[in-house]
């Protein structure tokens, strides 16, 4: 591999972590523990506001950070003019996507278990099965089934 010159697109450049912000981290961080397995880690002290670190093991981190309450910021997408609730409609909004080797029995959970309102797809010609829903605060996700073995 070449040496990087200078003004080269970033060499080695990986997911570090994705932030949420909300007016009730506790609340997020269960729903990412309890759905997707993320543990807590050890989070610093900001001193002015509090945040919750989470990791998904080989994946990446996610940082919930307490809401300003002085931010002129949509909250999410809850409190956006048009706020979106219908899941069919986040495959074409933004959103996070997990992968999942147990997506059957996922989506059984996700609705019979948790009470999830969810929107099944698929990826055409790809056999990779989709289901798409909210977390607590309205941010869309995603978690995909893995491709089929060739």
């Amino acid at each position: 591999m070449a040496e990087a010159a200078s003004g080269d697109i970033a060499i080695g450049a990986t997911l570090n972590h994705i932030s949420r912000e909300s007016t009730d981290i506790r609340r997020l961080a269960n729903f990412y523990k309890q759905i997707f397995g993320f543990e807590e880690i050890e989070s610093p002290n900001f001193g002015d506001f509090k945040v919750i670190w989470l990791n998904l093991p080989s994946a990446f981190a996610l940082h919930l950070i307490e809401r300003d309450p002085t931010t002129k910021l949509p909250e999410g997408p809850w409190s956006a003019t048009s706020p979106v609730a219908d899941p069919s409609h986040i495959r074409r909004g933004h959103h996070i996507c997990f992968s999942v080797s147990n997506f059957e029995s996922f989506v059984q959970t996700l609705k019979s278990e948790k009470g999830i309102e969810n929107f099944e797809s698929s990826v055409p010609n790809r056999g990779v099965k989709q289901v798409f829903f909210f977390d607590p605060d309205g941010n869309g996700l995603e978690v995909a089934s893995l491709p089929p073995q060739q």
